[in-house]
């Protein structure tokens, strides 16, 4: 049977989609011993020890989810797999999420833990989503952000305020508009950061 041109195209972009490279390496100990000391100086409350391992466990839990979500190739091709069924996890979400729930296991005294979104009411960029870590009882913005999808499972961190790349939202903030402009009623969100509707608490994963 012959195959058209379309088919080939077709064909040669679902093998570029299922062909695979190496998985991001792990961290050295520079790159640990850095984020350590930008966690550390966010604050002279932030107890050093516990910076140290909030650096850490954000490079280690970075490769283990790389691992994880099975991520071989950069992240726009990679998300596309996820949609695709092709891979389990890995959307910038994921990482997020992921990343968020490792940490706040370690129930900081000194640091706080956040999520935010950017490019949420861009429509020619994709929406994205990140961890934070900040000094307790600090703004969002006044923390770190810790991106292990910007590189495809490498951790990218960056000072919110400085992040070349993003421009940051509270993630409830985000969420809250977006329930309003979906369900057309008021949505309460509270000085704890919790969202309000209909009387009701709304929970975002």
């Amino acid at each position: 049977m012959a195959v058209t041109r379309r088919q080939m195209v077709q064909g040669l972009a679902l093998l570029a989609l299922a062909g695979c490279g190496a998985p991001p390496p792990p961290a050295e100990a520079e790159e640990v011993a850095r984020l350590a000391a930008a966690i550390a100086g966010l604050d002279p409350e932030v107890d050093r020890d516990e910076a140290a391992r909030a650096a850490r466990l954000s490079y280690a839990h970075t490769h283990a989810l790389a691992l994880q979500y099975r991520i071989t190739d950069p992240p726009l091709i990679h998300n596309t797999k996820v949609n695709m069924g092709l891979k389990p996890r890995g959307l910038c979400w994921h990482w997020a999420r992921d990343m968020e729930d490792r940490l706040k296991q370690e129930r900081f005294a000194t640091l706080d833990l956040h999520r935010a979104v950017a490019n949420a009411d861009n429509v020619f960029r994709l929406e994205h989503s990140t961890a934070i870590v900040s000094a307790k009882g600090a703004a969002f913005d006044e923390g770190i952000v810790l991106d292990p999808w910007r590189k495809g499972g490498r951790l990218t961190w960056v000072a919110v305020r400085h992040d070349p790349m993003y421009v940051w939202k509270p993630r409830n903030e985000v969420v809250a508009r977006a329930l309003e402009r979906r369900h057309g009623q008021i949505v309460t969100l509270t000085e704890d950061q919790r969202i309000l509707m209909g009387g009701m608490e709304f929970v975002p994963q």
